[in-house]
């Protein structure tokens, strides 16, 4: 007869595979080989969201407020007929008063904790002068004067990002912060006291971008950047109205890689796994591992925690859309992750300082067990608006530099210490074909200069 102790025993180590066969419907990652990656790891802006997204900016650009109000009565930002979008900074107060102290303190905190990181990236570029032949040639360091800060809300309110973006574009020094966020939540507008915003839009999506690209009249400025993360019609909004004014990047629907190995705790590997995937049903976890049964350790550990994932109605169809490479050694699983330059990598590998120094292409890089991707989230300090979708092979994330333009200068006050420079000029210009430039610059050509010059041509 076993004793209690071992019935006890018996029970942990059936209990993950009684849940999981109680719940047989929890899907796992598909397994993959490194020249399997699907084409949508590649493709930034879906070419379907974009024409939608395209549809709601014309709407807005023409009926401006109309417009926006049609859009937001249609998916839910607000009440039907319900014309009250802005919130003020008064309002925004109200809000942050309300709050319970401890909540009051947490966002405080929060906050701190970027600006100082933010603080150290504003301060790591400077104006700057040298001296050139004749004058002085300089960088100007200013920030934009207006921003637009995305967060999303939908199935979950995002403080965080509120805090993400808004306090990064106040340490930067831009005068006028607008924030857009659809349905917030009390603790959003508290977030967005905190974080300093001037003006809280209570609209998302495609319709929001629209709003603070070309404005609404005299009801709303337009705005010269726009930030922040959203869904695939928010990336697509975003990547419509660049150039017209700027944005930070294309930051979709979350994404995280985790390169591990043998030493790897496979419950925090899944843990990490659905910690993205519970964001979006478009989210994509992926595992790249030189070993089998790290993969189907990860696996079981997926189901066991996906059945009591409160979030698991939209973890699951994430899950589905995610996989596991299977490679030969970490190096390959290193060039896999530099292929897909994914959002959040995490190295929970022996050795993983060395790894993660090896890898190139990533927004954000969590090395070790302990380095939970979570901790990024939530305002450790580097930000967490990161690029998606291999777009991290050409930008990194959002920080003050987003916000930042270098504007460079130039003056000559000696003209005759600058004649090499305008000869130059003239030279270099007749080569291009350009005789228009050639004849500005030949105006700069002092008297003896522009004698010894025809003396040389005859």
């Amino acid at each position: 007869v076993a004793s209690v102790d071992e019935l006890k025993f018996a029970t942990l180590l059936l209990s993950p595979l009684l849940l999981a066969a109680a719940m047989p419907d929890m899907p796992t990652l598909r397994t993959i080989s490194a020249d399997q990656l699907p084409a949508s790891c590649f493709e930034p802006v879906d070419p379907q969201a974009r024409a939608q997204a395209g549809a709601m900016i014309d709407d807005v650009k023409e009926k401006k407020e109309d417009g926006l109000l049609e859009h937001a009565w249609r998916l839910g930002d607000l009440p039907s007929g319900d014309r009250k979008y802005a919130v003020t900074r008064a309002e925004l107060r109200a809000a942050f008063d309300a709050a319970e102290p401890s909540l009051q303190g947490l966002l405080e905190r929060v906050a701190a904790r970027v600006r100082k990181f933010a603080e150290a990236q504003r301060a790591s570029i400077t104006t700057v002068s040298t001296d050139i032949e004749g004058g002085t040639a300089g960088q100007q360091v200013v920030p934009v004067s207006s921003a637009g800060c995305y967060a999303p809300g939908g199935r979950y309110p995002l403080p965080s990002s509120v805090i993400m973006t808004a306090v990064t574009a106040r340490a930067a020094g831009v005068e006028r912060v607008v924030v857009a966020s659809p349905r917030p939540s009390p603790v959003t507008l508290a977030a967005a006291y905190v974080a300093g915003a001037d003006l809280l839009l209570a609209v998302g999506g495609a319709h929001a971008v629209a709003a603070l690209a070309y404005g609404l009249g005299d009801a709303l400025a337009p705005v010269d950047l726009i930030c922040g993360p959203g869904n695939k019609w928010v990336t697509a909004a975003k990547s419509i109205v660049s150039g017209f004014c700027g944005i930070d990047m294309l930051a979709g629907p979350s994404e995280v890689l985790v390169i591990a190995d043998a030493s790897a705790d496979p419950e925090v590997v899944a843990a990490d796994l659905l910690a993205q995937a519970e964001h979006d049903v478009e989210a994509r976890p992926i595992l790249v591992t030189p070993d089998a049964a790290v993969i189907a350790a990860v696996n079981r550990a997926l189901q066991s925690q996906l059945a009591t994932l409160t979030t698991s109605a939209v973890a699951i169809p994430a899950v589905q859309k995610g996989f596991a490479v299977l490679v030969g050694d970490v190096a390959e699983a290193v060039r896999v992750s530099d292929r897909i330059a994914p959002e959040h990598l995490e190295i929970q590998t022996a050795d993983a300082q060395r790894v993660g120094e090896s890898c190139a292409n990533y927004g954000g890089l969590f090395i070790g067990a302990h380095a939970a991707e979570v901790l990024g989230d939530y305002g450790a300090g580097p930000n967490h608006v990161l690029p998606t979708a291999g777009t991290g092979k050409y930008t990194g994330g959002l920080s003050v530099h987003t916000f930042l333009r270098q504007r460079t200068w130039m003056r000559i006050d000696d003209l005759a210490a600058a004649q090499r420079q305008v000869e130059d000029s003239v030279a270099l210009a007749r080569l291009e074909g350009l005789e228009g430039h050639a004849r500005a610059a030949e105006r700069r050509l002092l008297a003896d200069a522009r004698e010894g010059k025809k003396q040389r041509a005859a």
